[in-house]
């Protein structure tokens, strides 16, 4: 199954997103800030993110930039 993690700080883009992903058979994960995101890009090796560049914490660029770095 596909791996989708979405990382985003607003609950209602989150439920948007996995309302319209979810019922096609996807693997939805979720963080509402760029560590968590961090976190959980590790943890579950998405195939694909959905970010946000706007977030507490890490800004999306950061964690981009992070995750790049890491899998170099």
């Amino acid at each position: 199954m596909t791996k989708i993690l979405i990382i985003d700080d607003e609950p209602s883009i989150v439920n948007l997103v996995t309302a319209y992903l979810k019922p096609e058979g996807f693997e939805i994960y979720t963080a509402s800030d760029g560590n968590a995101g961090l976190k959980a890009a590790r943890a579950y090796k998405p195939d694909l993110i959905v970010l946000d560049l706007m977030l507490p914490g890490l800004d999306g660029l950061e964690v981009l930039t992070r995750l790049r770095r890491e899998s170099q």
